[in-house]
């Protein structure tokens, strides 16, 4: 096959004595029998995402390797020069369970101190929200954790935080991406000051254990909790560090962890995908459920910031939670908490992203505050918190199984989520109820919210222009109806612009630009189109409503608005 001269380019330079041999060796023998595969290592640089920089591990530029995680490193040390002078710059570093995560840490780890820089390196794996915190909590002006959440097992990333402990965004994020490319590999800096490396391990755990119980625990009496019945699993990643431990501290007794999930392991080897938001991860826990009576199954993902949830609904079988589920019932409680509380001045927030539930803005409007709305990825709701100091930050989520309590943990955190969602789960049982049926009530108080997602993934150079392609053609022909209902507005947030068909207005979207176009129908049905920022994939989600009076009305509403969502998906073609 032919390959254009440009990638060439980039191949030859990794064939100069600034990489080494295994290296240039492995590159010679991919040229004579894969071009394809050289092809796809290094017709682009990898880039951040929503959740930083992800992607399949090997060799070239387009892989995560020693050297493209180097790069960045040492383009992020020049910068925390730049940006802090004269001071002792500090950084936290943690990695999950996943393949080479502890040898890639210690790399980074290593240019850090190269260049000066006191590094903090867990020595061992940890959850990412353990990094979050270990941010604030030591000081330091940056954190990095090696992970890819819940990619396949050939993938690894790098998330890059800031002194506030949320991911890093604008500025920081355009002038660090500016520092790295405009560096050498040759300038990378790979001989490690030891002296400045220090191991952290017990002592933050046992503050990020009491944080979490602090910010998640709402006056569950000592038996309600000993009365819960806990299905846990880990999948095999990072949370069994932590979860077990906060759960026992916490006054859970009964929690029974899924054996064969327990040990860490990068290759995942009993499940499809480690991703929580897909039911056939969380099997084995629902199997243990059923057969020893469990109230509530509880999930992670590799690195333990999204979280899966199954309760019992009506009929006494467990049922999977979708992230917007598990988003509002945990809003909800928590509003109510603070209400009972007298905390609720009016100068309060909740956080969600554009693609998530509406209802999330029903909760706010009920509780007197504010439901603030950014782009897909944690990063944007914990700015939010950074950017408006003078109001308090209550919890807030996303769709994708994030959820993020109080402002300790400045991501997802599936730590204090888990712990929050049994409290919830905890009180309801004990007063008759079910976490389900609180659900229910929410639907007849706040409207019949439902949600769907469908992703289509497009692998490779050719996949990356189809999807390019799906984004350009629904911007030159905007859709007019979809499914016999109006089309009332669209978002082009990749323009900064919306219209109002009604009224036949434009208006400014009024927060950073990206790649995605939100669909609002006369009907309140909503359509977002999204390609994700860290996987080969476009994502289109849909939310349609409907008031109900009573709890009995939601199996037959529920028919109802899964057959719109089916016919606008039919509609749109995407079947």
């Amino acid at each position: 096959m032919h390959i254009e001269q440009e990638i060439l380019d980039k191949v030859n330079v990794w064939l100069t004595p600034t990489f080494d041999e295994h290296t240039q060796e492995t590159i010679k023998e991919i040229m004579t029998s894969s071009p394809k595969e050289l092809e796809d290592s290094f017709y682009k640089n990898l880039e951040f995402g929503t959740g930083g920089m992800r992607g399949i591990m090997g060799i070239g530029t387009n892989r995560i390797n020693k050297y493209t995680l180097g790069k960045n490193t040492q383009g992020l040390a020049n910068y925390l020069k730049v940006s802090f002078p004269n001071e002792e710059l500090k950084v936290a570093i943690a990695y999950d369970c996943r393949n080479n995560s502890d040898t890639l840490a210690k790399v980074v780890a290593d240019v850090f101190s190269a260049n000066g820089i006191k590094v903090f390196l867990f020595s061992e794996m940890r959850p990412t929200p353990e990094l979050s915190f270990a941010v604030r909590h030591l000081g330091c002006h940056t954190g990095i954790v090696l992970t890819a959440s819940h990619n396949p097992p050939e993938y690894n990333g790098y998330k890059v935080y800031w002194q506030d402990g949320g991911q890093i965004v604008p500025p920081q994020d355009a002038a660090v991406i500016a520092e790295i490319e405009s560096l050498q590999y040759s300038d990378i800096k790979f001989d490690a000051n030891e002296s400045l490396i220090e191991y952290i391990d017990v002592a933050v755990d046992e503050a990020f254990r009491d944080s979490t119980i602090k910010n998640a625990s709402f006056n569950t009496s000592t038996e309600a909790r000993k009365n819960l019945k806990i299905i846990y699993t880990s999948l095999h990643g990072t949370s069994i560090k932590a979860i077990p431990g906060v759960l026992e501290k916490a006054g859970y007794t009964d929690v029974n962890i899924v054996a064969e999930q327990a040990e860490p392991n990068g290759n995942f080897p009993t499940v499809v995908s480690p991703n929580p938001e897909e039911p056939e991860a969380l099997t084995m826990a629902l199997a243990l459920a059923e057969k020893i009576g469990g109230d509530i199954v509880v999930g992670t993902d590799p690195d333990s910031d999204r979280l899966g949830v199954a309760v019992r609904n009506t009929d006494g079988k467990m049922m999977l939670l979708n992230g917007n589920q598990t988003m509002v019932v945990m809003t909800a409680f928590l509003l109510e908490q603070w209400k009972k509380q007298g905390k609720l001045t009016g100068n309060e927030f909740i956080g969600s992203t554009i693609v998530s539930t509406p209802m999330m803005l029903e909760l706010a409007s009920a509780y007197d505050v504010e439901c603030k709305v950014g782009l897909t990825g944690f990063k944007w709701i914990a700015k939010f918190i950074k950017d408006f100091p003078n109001q308090t930050y209550i919890g807030g989520g996303e769709e994708s199984f994030g959820y993020m309590v109080g402002d300790a943990v400045r991501d997802k955190d599936a730590v204090a989520a888990i712990l929050l969602v049994c409290e919830i789960a905890a009180q309801a049982k004990e007063k008759g109820s079910t976490l389900y049926q609180e659900l229910l009530q929410m639907y007849v108080d706040f409207g019949f919210y439902k949600e769907h997602l469908i992703s289509i993934t497009k692998k490779g150079i050719e996949g990356a222009n189809e999807i390019k392609q799906m984004m350009v053609e629904l911007r030159q022909n905007p859709l007019k109806e979809i499914n016999g209902q109006r089309v009332v507005c669209v978002e082009d947030y990749q323009s900064s612009k919306g219209k109002d068909f009604m009224n036949g207005e434009e208006f400014d979207i009024l927060i950073p630009k990206s790649n995605v176009l939100i669909y609002y129908l006369e009907d309140g049905s909503k359509i977002c189109a999204r390609p994700s920022g860290t996987e080969p994939k476009i994502k289109f989600y849909f939310s349609v409503n409907c008031q109900i009076e009573n709890i009995t009305d939601v199996t037959e509403a529920e028919i109802q608005l899964d057959t719109k969502i089916n016919n606008i998906i039919a509609a749109m073609q995407l079947n």
